[in-house]
């Protein structure tokens, strides 16, 4: 079983930074994709970004990005495979929404990264809120 916890959520005027992390704890196998998602009341949850992880994951593609996203923010893990962070620059008014992650222990992530029904195991998300 494995078990996610975000933060790094908070309030910032747009044009501002914030980093986010997600730390994995339990049975991570040697080829997982951890995703963050974000979701808007009244609106559909959205992949922001993806990370392919594992102490066996080699070669390809391993990082994934929303377009909405692409040359702001950037995924990256720390400390080997318990934490991956979004670090979220320029930050725009439409980032404002509940951040969570998310993992897909079966395979690394892929062109399909953003599709929803991969993965079980979610956290309890963390709240960006952009203001002008």
């Amino acid at each position: 079983q494995v078990r996610l916890a975000e933060s790094g959520g908070g309030s910032v005027q747009a044009g501002g930074s914030l980093r986010l992390s997600c730390v994995v704890s339990g049975n991570v196998y040697s080829r997982t994709c951890v995703t963050w998602f974000r979701q808007v009341t009244g609106k559909e949850r959205e992949g922001v970004a993806a990370s392919s992880v594992g102490p066996l994951y080699v070669g390809g593609i391993s990082e994934y990005y929303a377009d909405s996203v692409k040359g702001r923010f950037t995924i990256s893990q720390e400390g080997g495979n318990d934490k991956v962070l979004l670090e979220m620059n320029s930050l725009k008014l439409e980032d404002s929404a509940m951040y969570y992650c998310a993992v897909d222990l079966r395979r690394t992530c892929g062109d399909d990264w953003h599709d929803i029904s991969r993965y079980n195991d979610w956290g309890q998300g963390t709240q960006v809120t952009v203001s002008s």
